[in-house]
This record gives structure tokens, sequence and C-alpha cells, in this order.
């Protein structure tokens, strides 16, 4: 089985919002999403690690994946992340994510800590089994975070073995070299070669051959017009376009991670708290103020949708 879709373009993580008390703020999620749509996203991708996925309970989970996908109803497509050592939880959630409306699911190859990983027997079987749980798309997630080494090979054999393992998620060091190498082994097997990483390096991996992008929600109205331009052949106009919101983009990941795109939606009323939970601690408030001045001079509609 295989799906006759392709998917590129901008699929920004969505944040998810809490209130004061560091409850979910299930309100402020549907209007992150709205906002996201109204962004002019091509997807949106749930549960990922910019989610705060694991700061979330399995029944808070639930919850955002049945909202999420309600919510949404079909107005663009949602990837559900569903990344988790053991592949019992992975193959449920799967399914979980198909009954509800899904389009794809993303995982990352089985790690727990920083030392106990499956070995590519595993990790192959992992994979085969989300896809044959779910009958959806399953995108690679192919992150320092897990700690694990994927190799091309692994990853061509994954794709040619697994009909269903279409699309990758790659954001290792030097990106775009690990890109063409896959393009380049995998031929038509690669079906969306993305990047991530809040599309740091989003030139390289494009000119490299990515299709698509999974940005955070801060400003991927912003960053879409960088990839059309690239698609339609007007390098240079890519070129000047993500030069132009590069400042922005390269104080997100390196200075805030996930809580850049929470404090521009709450500046821009589309949520009414920014708050992170615990062991995680909010921007500093010069950082804050930083991020917001950099913002300001870009205009993303996450600044100003709600307000």
């Amino acid at each position: 089985m295989t799906s006759s879709e392709v998917y590129s373009g901008v699929w920004p993580v969505a944040p998810t919002p809490f209130d004061e008390a560091g409850g979910l703020d299930l309100d402020g999620q549907k209007r992150v999403l709205d906002c996201m749509i109204d962004q002019g996203v091509d997807g949106i991708c749930i549960l990922a690690n910019y989610s705060e996925q694991f700061l979330l309970s399995d029944a808070e989970r639930e919850t955002l994946t049945r909202l999420c996908l309600e919510h949404v109803g079909g107005r663009v497509p949602v990837i559900v992340t569903c990344s988790h050592f053991s592949t019992g939880i992975v193959e449920a959630r799967c399914r979980q994510a198909a009954a509800l409306g899904a389009a794809m699911v993303m995982l990352m190859p089985p790690y727990h800590g920083a030392a106990l990983r499956a070995d590519e027997t595993g990790i192959y079987e992992h994979f085969a089994r989300a896809a044959e749980a779910g009958g959806l798309p399953v995108m690679v997630q192919d992150a320092p975070l897990s700690g694990v080494t994927l190799s091309i090979d692994l990853l061509v054999r994954m794709a040619r073995g697994i009909p269903l393992l279409q699309y990758f998620k790659i954001e290792t060091p030097q990106t775009a070299a690990k890109l063409r190498a896959l393009i380049a082994a995998g031929g038509e097997a690669i079906v969306g070669p993305f990047d991530g990483e809040e599309s740091i390096t989003l030139m390289a991996d494009l000119n490299a051959g990515a299709t698509g992008t999974m940005s955070s929600a801060t400003l991927p109205d912003l960053i879409r017009p960088v990839v059309v331009d690239h698609h339609e052949g007007r390098g240079a106009e890519a070129a000047a376009g993500y030069a132009r919101i590069l400042p922005l983009i390269n104080f997100e990941n390196r200075q805030c991670g996930w809580r850049a795109a929470k404090t521009v939606m709450m500046e821009g009323g589309v949520i009414r708290s920014d708050f992170v939970r615990h062991p995680t601690f909010p921007l500093h408030p010069a950082t804050r103020a930083e991020l917001l001045e950099i913002a300001r001079s870009l205009n993303p509609l996450a600044l100003t949708w709600g307000r």
C-alpha cells in the first residue's frame, strides 16, 4: 500500500498552549490551529518536540490528538507525531491517528535516555509495524535528540522495503549533505525529503533537493514565499527572502527553542499565556524583549492575528 498524495511545502509544528496554572488551554489550542491555517501553511504537525510532547501525560496527548484533528477538520492535512520507545505504544498511537483523520504520522527511531537504543533490525521493524498499524504515510524524524545515527543505507532500505515510509525529516548536522546522499541513493523511494530545526538551514536544504520544511509556528507565512520562489525557479528571490527573515529564525533556533512561538503568539493575542512546564523555564525578560523586537521588524501574522 502506498499513498498517491504527495505532500510538500511548509508544515510547521503546533505549540501546545497552557494556562497560567499549567493546565491545557484547549480553546487556545484551537486558536493556534486557526492562526496557523491563516498563515497559509501546507500542513500542520502536532505533538512534536516543539509541541512539548515530552511534558504531556498520555491522557493529555489523547485529548489533544482528537481536538486538533477534529478542529482542523480537513482544512489542511495534519501529521501526528507518534514517537515512543515502545513499538506497541507507537502502533496504538498510529491507529488512533488514522482513525481520527491524520494524513501522516511522524516518529523518531526508538530510544530512551542517553544510551538505550534499538539496533538496526529493531529500528526497521519499529517503523514497519507503525506503518502497518496506521496505514498512513510515515515520516522518519532524523534528529540528534534521539542520539540514534540513521545511516543512508538504513533509510533507503526502509524506504524501499516499507512502502508507506515515504517522508524524511532530516535535521542532523550538515543536513544538506545528508539530503543529497539520501535522494541520490533512494531515488523515487524518497517521496518527501524535508528539513526541520525551525528551517535554520532552509536555503542549503532546498538547493540539496528538499521539497518541504518543518518550521515552528512563529513565521511560516514568511517562510512559505521562500519555498514557493525556490520551487518555481526564482532562486535569487528565494535567497533574498530568506536573508530577510533569517535573523528571527536564527534567534528562535539558538536562543529560544519552542518558547519563541508561544511568546510571539501570546503577544499577538493568539493565546493568553506562554507558560512552559517545569523543569523548563520561561524566556529571560531580556531574551523575550529581543525576540519580540526582531519579530516586530518582520511582522509575522502570529504577532498580530488576535489583536
